[in-house]
């Protein structure tokens, strides 16, 4: 993933601007340093931010290929790369945070570990009965929606299962009918099934890529260089997985 050559400016500065007011107008002409743009719904951030951007690619400020701009959905992505390009900013990386980190692992894991990135699993509901059966812990459906989504929402948040039962209580978290500590066991299996069988799930991609990073100074180093200036859209929906990902691959730098 080396840093690509830069690229010309393809759109008007001052044409950018034209039709923003004066606040969205300040937050694209803010092309250095930490900003963070606070607004209600519907104020236009995604305006202001895509504007940001491609301001700064006219202006010879951000090389395009260096920017990479995550948000939450596929859906939201798509749009976040449509606004670039009609904005004439081709070249930025507008993804999902899973699509990013899934992108940076596949390239760096060979590399560091040899062989590919393990498969993604399809399905894990499967997976996480299959744990809960043999620990003898008996759900039907809706438990067993309920126990996948404390797996997840426990990824999402760097909780261990080792920690479950703690945290779990203080965030006023719990599964019908089955006690915190079960879910800890059920959480603590389904870790163990899905290494046996070679396989990562979803949060797993953040975290292969966060470990790539924090344990290799060379891929940290690499990524970085790759990508010099890092956008969030909606970045008060960021989890404490993806705020650890977005800390490492800032680095010590502030844009």
């Amino acid at each position: 993933m080396p840093p690509a050559p830069a690229r010309s400016a393809s759109a008007d500065p001052e044409a950018l601007l034209a039709g923003l007011d004066p606040e969205q107008r300040e937050v694209a002409t803010t092309l250095s340093g930490p900003v963070a743009v606070i607004a209600g719904a519907g104020t236009g951030k995604t305006r202001a931010i895509t504007h940001r951007i491609a301001y700064g690619v006219a202006t010879g400020v951000y090389n395009p290929t260096s920017v990479l701009a995550v948000t939450f959905t596929t859906r939201a992505a798509g749009e976040l790369r449509g606004r670039l390009q009609q904005l004439g900013a081709r070249g930025v990386q507008a993804r999902t945070f899973h699509s990013a980190a899934l992108r940076q692992a596949q390239y760096f894991w060979p590399q560091v570990y040899g062989g590919e990135l393990p498969q993604v699993l399809d399905n894990r509901m499967s997976l996480v009965a299959e744990a809960a059966s043999r620990l003898r812990v008996r759900v039907d459906t809706p438990r067993l929606r309920d126990l996948v989504s404390e797996v997840a929402w426990a990824k999402v948040s760097n909780v261990s299962a080792e920690d479950y039962p703690r945290l779990a209580a203080a965030a006023g978290r719990s599964v019908a009918s089955v006690d915190p500590e079960t879910v800890a066991r059920v959480f603590t299996a389904y870790e163990t099934a899905k290494r046996d069988r070679g396989r990562i799930d979803f949060e797993d991609i953040l975290l292969c890529a966060a470990a790539l990073m924090s344990e290799h100074e060379e891929v940290a180093d690499t990524i970085r260089r790759t990508y010099r200036h890092l956008v969030v859209d909606e970045y008060q929906d960021v989890s404490p997985l993806q705020e650890a990902l977005l800390t490492l691959w800032r680095g010590d730098r502030t844009d």
